[in-house]
């Protein structure tokens, strides 16, 4: 979509959106003339709006007034055109005094106070979330139960047990079965099942493993049914009500109700997790752009953050209405992320 803009019709949506974040209101020719120094005259800003409006970047919202960007128009900008601003020194030091503030305390609190943190430095929404932490195993056994069916006995560090059946080979024996436990169990010492499955599965990618043909298949079929089981996690929203200060339309009161009953799911928080950690760096999620935020005239800036295996664990993000001052709030998002993921290593 970028590509389709000369420089003109760049530089007039660039400035009828800072104009529209300004104030929230539709934007006029008169006004970017004004903005350009009177460089190109009105007729001329109208014409240019007019082709932004066919490329479905602009709208009017009635017939004689200014134009307003769409949630497409706002992504072409925030993706292609959008200066970001470097962090100013007061954002930096209000992020790195509300992270010291909670260094030492245990994930759940450190995530709600950065949520609440979050919606007040940015006069929005604060949003924190991170999957539940899966605790390191401890032992691992097999049961013959019949012929091509196995019962996983899995004791986790903290003593919780979990039973799981599992399809083994047909001319499988308990002798293979322990063998295979054998091999899982010195491999898994300490480590949650995702770590222990990514070094298990890559040592039988490379054919390291020492192990019979039966027993390597029950070890790559013991590791595919033991993966991880979501089982809820931490996911707090602080500030919801700083988006419904200039909500005054009942329909748009149901949009944004609407939007976080969408956000408590815990599988559309996983979707998103997982699109967040698509790549490096802050994601930007705006209005009918994303399926989450369709219709909610809102917009989600998110970022990941690790832990001390350089693992995405979690994201922070902040939702604001799309009018949000993206130059400010994504540096903010970004460091914050950066700092979280120091203090829980």
């Amino acid at each position: 979509m970028i590509k389709e803009l000369n420089e003109r019709t760049r530089q007039i949506l660039r400035l009828v959106i800072d104009a529209y974040v300004e104030t929230g209101e539709p934007v006029g020719s008169k006004l970017i003339s004004q903005k350009l120094g009177m460089k190109l005259s009105p007729a001329t800003i109208r014409h240019a709006m007019v082709e932004l409006e066919e490329l479905g970047l602009l709208y009017s919202p009635h017939t004689s007034a200014g134009r307003l960007p769409t949630d497409t128009g706002l992504t072409v900008f925030v993706e292609g055109l959008m200066e970001v601003n470097d962090l100013n020194a007061d954002d930096r030091q209000k992020i790195e005094q509300g992270i010291q503030d909670v260094r030492g305390q245990p994930l759940p609190e450190i995530l709600e106070q950065t949520s609440s943190f979050l919606s007040g430095l940015s006069s929005c929404a604060g949003l924190v979330f991170a999957p539940k932490a899966e605790n390191p195993i401890k032992q691992i056994e097999f049961v013959l139960l019949a012929p091509g069916r196995a019962l996983a006995v899995l004791v986790t560090s903290s003593g919780v047990i979990e039973n799981r059946v599992l399809e083994v080979p047909l001319e499988i024996t308990a002798t293979s079965l322990q063998r295979a436990a054998n091999y899982l169990n010195s491999h898994i010492a300490d480590k949650t099942l995702q770590e222990a499955a990514e070094r298990i599965n890559a040592e039988l990618l490379h054919h390291k493993a020492q192990l019979d043909a039966l027993t390597n298949k029950v070890v790559a079929a013991g590791i595919a049914s033991l993966a991880p089981q979501e089982s809820g996690g931490h996911f707090f929203i602080k500030g919801q009500a700083n988006l419904l200060e200039d909500v005054t339309a009942i329909e748009d009161l149901d949009r944004i109700r609407t939007l976080f009953e969408a956000l408590e799911a815990k599988e559309n928080m996983l979707k998103l997790l997982q699109a967040t950690t698509q790549g490096e760096g802050v994601k930007i999620f705006i209005g009918a752009e994303n399926k989450l935020f369709n219709h909610s005239g809102c917009t989600l800036v998110i970022s990941p953050y690790k832990n001390q295996d350089s693992r995405v664990i979690g994201a922070i993000g902040i939702i604001g209405p799309t009018r949000l001052n993206y130059g400010r709030i994504i540096p903010v998002v970004n460091y914050t992320s950066q700092m979280i993921s120091k203090i829980i290593r």
